[in-house]
């Protein structure tokens, strides 16, 4: 006796499962591995709500550009627990960092910005 499992399309249609594999999907415009760990490592580096904000705080800032010394008493974290956020952004090339005398000073990339932007159209 042969089992043939019943799949449903969106459109509501019932296909057998030899029919469900169509051949459909082409890989010319479907991203990478590579590209995908990329992304993926990216996407890790915003997936924390003090990142997201401090990049937020950053952008709202004159000049796109903030120092450490604004930064650490407006998202409400320890000095140390801030300076480990902006290390994660900047090691993702979200923001590059810029000593001044004894601050730190960190100024948005727009480019990664665009590349963030861009995973989601």
């Amino acid at each position: 006796m042969v089992h043939t499992q019943l799949l449903t399309t969106t459109s509501g249609s019932a296909v057998t499962g030899d029919d469900a594999c169509c051949g459909t999907l082409t890989s010319d415009s479907a991203m990478g591995r590579a590209q995908a760990e990329a992304t993926a490592y990216l996407l890790k580096a915003v997936a924390d709500p003090a990142r997201l904000q401090l990049l937020s705080l950053i952008r709202a800032s004159k000049d796109q550009e903030a120092c450490v010394c604004d930064l650490t008493p407006a998202v409400g974290l320890s000095q140390p627990t801030v300076s480990h956020h902006l290390k994660v952004l900047t090691e993702a090339g979200l923001v590059t960092r810029e000593r001044r005398g004894t601050w730190a000073w960190f100024r948005l990339v727009p480019r990664r910005l665009e590349d963030l932007a861009a995973i989601f159209r």
